[in-house]
């Protein structure tokens, strides 16, 4: 990600200060962030674009060699063996710009955590009844 700079205030804006081959990956995996949970919101958080549905959902951002991925503690921990072949941390994932974005993989985890923010949303909707 490009640095002292104003914060963007879209996605559209984040992705077009990137140079065009890291925004075409970067628009990938807005696509199939978009295609997985369709009926997340787009917005700007952390100054990156996030997809929220039901609170944040995941998050990705593109630096100097590698699209982060930011799909939570959670998201990490449910595809610790599938994520073994990438730099991660605990709620983030570095998958490298020299290679394909793991599209499939990425479509996995952004489907867990809906799944995961609704079954949240749905047991406090329950609380407060």
């Amino acid at each position: 990600m490009k640095g002292n700079r104003a914060a963007p205030q879209s996605i559209d804006e984040y992705i077009a200060t990137f140079a065009k081959d890291v925004r075409a990956k970067l628009e990938q995996v807005r696509t199939t962030i978009s295609k997985a949970a369709p009926g997340a919101t787009e917005k700007i958080s952390y100054r990156i674009p996030t997809f929220a549905l039901n609170g944040n959902l995941v998050h990705f951002a593109g630096w100097q060699t590698h699209i982060g991925f930011y799909p939570g503690a959670s998201g990490i921990a449910q595809f610790k063996k599938e994520l073994a072949g990438y730099e991660s941390a605990k709620g983030s994932v570095q998958f490298p710009l020299t290679e394909p974005m793991p599209i499939a993989l990425i479509t996995k985890i952004v489907k867990f955590r809906v799944a995961e923010n609704t079954a949240k949303s749905a047991a406090k909707s329950g609380k407060k009844s």
